[in-house]
């Protein structure tokens, strides 16, 4: 698992100045969307009991090309 951080300081959420939190997963494709769907339900529940004074989380999970990937590992 990797993660990256990528703080805002000038943001506006339908006017507000509220904190949030947008997760970007982008994972293997195969899965199914029933499968994408619930690990989007877990990360939320998750980080919802982690952070309670975060008002705003939510994710977008992206599907990238096993055929398409690769890493320093894969090559030479």
């Amino acid at each position: 698992m990797k993660v990256r951080i990528n703080p805002f300081e000038y943001y506006t959420i339908g006017n507000t100045r509220d904190d949030f939190m947008h997760i970007f997963a982008n994972i293997m494709e195969g899965r199914s969307i029933l499968e994408k769907s619930e690990l989007s339900k877990r990360i939320v529940s998750e980080l919802t009991s982690m952070l309670p004074e975060v008002p705003i989380i939510s994710i977008n999970i992206r599907d990238f090309e096993k055929a398409t990937y690769c890493n320093k590992s894969m090559v030479g």
